[in-house]
């Protein structure tokens, strides 16, 4: 890598902290960066883990080989239930669970035997920074989501500034200098209602990532060229946020890190049976709820459309299933999907009981397109599979993702109306699901997927844009430790 490589003898003395928010989508993408830290450039991290009960389940995100330079430290469970209610909304108690543990992360820091070279936090822990400023080492910021959206985030200042009223209600286009614009309807939810605390919470975040020496971005370089363009040359944008931003990614979890948990064999020899790229696979994550309305409604479209399905479903009422579910015993099945649709489509679809291991559903040949909520974990994964997507977009910063997956790669299709809007019906379930499996615009977005796979892969390796981006990170930090 010329002037941006680094020894691998003082890269190991390298070690970083990783602070992670609550909640597996969070702390995944921070294991998934202290892995590819371990294992390309031999950096030691200690991924903090805030949370409020045990989770048993994290150590499973590192490969058995990265162990000895990964280590993830759950800290003490924080407790905030005196602090909200039940109006309080999700970011805001992120936001509080994070101030609650600053003083635990700084008691964690303090215990090591060694002062850390480095802090990273992730997007809600920036009131963590200071900790590194006392400690006078570098420290940064990553963002496990879109340029796009860090571009929305620090802006929004700016924005809360010069623009009254909600923004929903915006007869135009949102501006931030360099980028994209951005529709109202598809702002983070925290700028959905300006009047609420995670509003506030948010404009502040975007205000404290400035403060940081870095951000780090998990996207690259050719998925979206024009906001990390303005990053390093628009001034206005620059004038909001001076430290550089850096695109490491895409940073995904690799097939074999999935493969402990377990998915069933026989959900896998159906896939196996299966032609190539006929099945839908639908999932929406693990925050992901639709109603029951939405629910039946996806049901008979997916039904509709005859085309084979994967469908990891939950609970539309309690965020989880039981195996009457699949039986119809007790009645279950006429409470959560149409009468009689299990044994209509029996032959075309396959049920899973709340949750598959993604990537490898999105690596198997048979799958020719995946239904998604767009979180950006899910996005990159369905990418760097060669996926294309439906965007159904339901929370968070989903329907800025939704929009730039199918306005600017041209890798996905979405609902005419958001479906935070309105209930989508059969028929344009159908239809999308026919378009994605079945119609020849399928094919331009699988071509265009698997480029992006290839530029994303080589982007990785040594040499290419998002390697020297993390040299740089990681010479930075060595030149401070010296």
């Amino acid at each position: 890598m010329g002037e941006l490589s680094m020894d691998d003898s003082s890269s190991r003395k390298l070690h970083v902290i990783i602070l992670s928010s609550p909640g597996a989508g969070h702390l995944i993408p921070v294991v998934i960066l202290a892995n590819h830290l371990a294992a390309e450039h031999g950096v030691r991290s200690t991924v903090l883990q805030v949370r409020i009960a045990e989770s048993p389940e994290s150590n499973l995100l590192v490969p058995a080989g990265d162990r000895e330079l990964v280590e993830i430290v759950q800290l003490p469970p924080v407790d905030i239930t005196n602090l909200v209610d039940p109006d309080t909304k999700v970011v805001t108690q992120l936001c509080m669970m994070m101030r609650e543990a600053v003083p635990l992360v700084r008691s964690a820091v303090a215990a090591m035997d060694r002062r850390p070279d480095a802090l990273i936090v992730d997007l809600f822990g920036s009131e963590s920074l200071p900790i590194a400023g006392d400690l006078r080492i570098p420290k940064y910021v990553y963002c496990t989501s879109t340029a796009w959206f860090l571009a929305l985030t620090v802006y929004s200042p700016i924005l809360d500034g010069e623009i009254e009223g909600q923004y929903v209600d915006q007869p135009g286009h949102l501006e931030i200098p360099g980028c994209k614009l951005v529709r109202p309807e598809d702002v983070a939810d925290p700028m959905l209602d300006r009047g609420d605390q995670q509003y506030r919470e948010y404009v502040r975040m975007g205000k404290e990532f400035a403060l940081s020496d870095g951000i780090l971005v998990n996207t690259f370089e050719d998925l979206e060229p024009k906001t990390l363009q303005a990053f390093r040359e628009n001034e206005a944008m620059k004038s909001v946020l001076k430290p550089p931003v850096y695109p490491i990614g895409p940073l995904t979890r690799p097939v074999q890190l999935t493969q402990t948990a377990g998915l069933k064999s026989d959900v896998m020899d159906w896939l196996d049976k299966q032609p190539n790229q006929s099945v839908l696979f639908v999932s929406f994550g693990s925050g992901g709820l639709l109603s029951i309305q939405q629910t039946t409604e996806l049901a008979l479209g997916l039904e509709l459309s005859q085309q084979r399905f994967l469908w990891v479903i939950r609970s539309p009422t309690q965020g989880g299933v039981d195996e009457a579910f699949f039986t119809g015993k007790g009645g279950a099945e006429d409470d959560y999907l149409p009468k009689g649709f299990l044994d209509r489509t029996k032959d075309i679809g396959r049920l899973v009981l709340k949750w598959a291991q993604q990537v490898e559903v999105l690596a198997h040949p048979s799958v020719g397109g995946f239904l998604s909520h767009c979180g950006w974990n899910s996005s990159l994964e369905s990418i760097t599979s060669g996926v294309p997507m439906i965007a159904w977009p339901l929370y968070a910063e989903q329907r800025l993702n939704a929009a730039m997956l199918v306005e600017e790669l041209g890798v996905a299709v979405r609902p005419e109306v958001l479906p935070t809007k309105k209930v989508v019906g059969r028929e344009e379930v159908a239809k999308m699901v026919r378009t994605l499996i079945e119609h020849k615009d399928a094919q331009a977005m699988r071509d265009r997927a698997k480029q992006l796979t290839i530029i994303a892969t080589n982007g990785l390796k040594e040499g290419g844009s998002s390697s020297k981006s993390i040299c740089k990170i990681l010479l930075n930090i060595e030149a401070k430790e010296n």
